[in-house]
């Protein structure tokens, strides 16, 4: 069978979502939205419906339950943002570095993904099979690999695919300097952030449609209902399985 040609891709239907795990509440300037904005303009430009969302905005719990107001929290605005999550097919964490490391909201984002990680889909798979991840990093000190490489273990071992090159991001001169957006930081014309942020975002429509046009990542080895169900998938278990 020929290998699909994005040329016949039709990226119209296919929903992202992109947490933008500022520390800033809105309206206030975020920098990692610049560059998110740059990604999102790809996407809706080719059909994608895309929500961003930056949860410093919303009343979200810490934990690692799905519904922490289960766990002593009186509110917890997580299981509906979950249920825009679930309907999407690309999922987006973007963030700023601070002491080198990922904000502390996204690794809240994180822990709240993984809370629902034990769920299935309909073929008994987890919950994050067929989705694709990918990650955008801004600020002006070093972290943008280190914390893009946290970002993208998480997204797989929860089950999301990981495209090529899923990473984008942008820093100025090591130390205290000028943010993405701020005059004469060279952020929005820099090439190295544009190439990356472009092909990061072609590279998730692409896998992104070619799963859908696959019904989803295929099963076969990995659902879970069925290994609890006693299948082995040909592993050669030991007596008491």
């Amino acid at each position: 069978m020929d290998t699909p040609r994005w040329q016949d891709a039709d990226f119209t239907g296919l929903r992202a979502m992109i947490f933008n795990c500022t520390l800033k509440r809105s309206p206030e300037k975020s920098h990692t939205q610049g560059l998110i904005d740059v990604s999102t303009g790809i996407m809706t430009k080719h059909g994608v419906e895309v929500e961003v969302l930056r949860p410093v905005d919303h009343d979200i719990a810490t934990g690692v339950y799905p519904d922490m107001t289960e766990h002593g929290w009186d509110t917890d605005a997580w299981p509906e943002i979950f249920e825009r999550v679930r309907a999407s097919d690309i999922l987006v964490i973007a963030g700023p570095i601070w002491l080198g490391d990922n904000s502390s909201i996204t690794k809240q984002i994180i822990e709240r993904l993984y809370a629902m990680s034990a769920m299935k889909n309909d073929r008994g798979q987890y919950i994050y099979y067929g989705k694709v991840g990918g990650t955008i990093i801004t600020g002006n000190e070093d972290g943008i690999k280190h914390c893009a490489s946290n970002i993208l273990y998480s997204l797989q071992h929860l089950g999301c695919s990981i495209p090529p090159n899923a990473d984008a991001g942008w820093i100025g001169e090591a130390g205290p300097g000028p943010s993405y957006l701020d005059p004469d930081s060279g952020g929005p014309q820099n090439e190295f952030t544009q190439r990356n942020t472009t092909f990061m975002t072609w590279n998730l429509m692409h896998l992104a449609w070619l799963l859908k046009e696959q019904g989803g990542f295929p099963a076969g080895g990995n659902e879970r209902t069925k290994w609890d169900q006693g299948a082995n998938f040909d592993h050669p278990n030991p007596e008491y399985r």
